[in-house]
């Protein structure tokens, strides 16, 4: 599960060998300014041929590479519109972490705040990251096809959904599936997400609820 932290929280655990902070934005973003002490993975780099997301070993030994052990909890944070940081949330759900932590501000909120900004890359330290992947953060094209009591949540464009948009080999969507943008979830002045009862609220529009399994 990943938990939402905010900025103070963040800060107070620069120092700790208890949290390990990393950023997933691309290196220009990162030396453009980053959290001390952060270590740059970007998150297209766990991502192979069609963006297909690589295996987990071999995902495992770049987090390793990058510092990540099995004891320091990931500490995550992203820049507008937040989808590094909640790739890479998921990405290490999927390997097993249970203790994955995403500042709840985008990191135009750090910087606004007056909180410290660092320029110069931090070496990274290898350290051993051992996955245990969680197999019910994926499920198959298959078992899509045949999604049973799940629901189907697209959260593209309302283009891409309805098949206007000429970036798809194929427009359309999945049958059976629903549509809210994924930018109608992202909160405003610099938060990650929006009020959860407005989240809610979208998600009951279309007939999603707190207890059911979502795709």
């Amino acid at each position: 599960m990943t938990t939402l932290v905010d900025c103070a929280w963040v800060e107070a655990r620069l120092d700790s060998h208890e949290a390990f902070i990393l950023d997933p934005r691309g290196r220009m973003a990162y030396l453009r300014g980053h959290v001390r002490g952060a270590i740059n993975l970007p998150v297209t780099r766990l991502l192979g041929e069609r963006s297909r997301l690589l295996g987990a070993d071999e995902i495992a030994d770049q987090l390793s590479a990058a510092g990540l052990n099995n004891n320091s909890a990931p500490v995550l944070y992203d820049s507008f519109d937040g989808q590094r940081g909640a790739m890479m949330a998921w990405v290490l759900e999927y390997l097993g972490r249970t203790d994955v932590h995403l500042m709840d501000t985008f990191f135009d909120g750090w910087v606004a705040s007056g909180r410290e900004v660092f320029y110069r890359p931090v070496e990274p330290t290898p350290a051993n990251f051992t996955p245990s992947v969680d197999d019910q953060r994926r499920v198959s094209l298959d078992e899509v096809q045949h999604h049973g009591d799940a629901k189907l949540l697209d959260v593209r464009s309302v283009e891409e959904f309805s098949g206007q948009s000429e970036i798809d080999e194929r427009p359309g969507h999945i049958p059976g599936a629903v549509n809210i943008e994924w930018r109608d979830f992202v909160g405003t002045d610099h938060g990650y997400l929006g009020p959860a009862e407005e989240t809610e609220r979208r998600l009951s529009s279309v007939g999603i609820e707190k207890s059911d399994r979502v795709v």
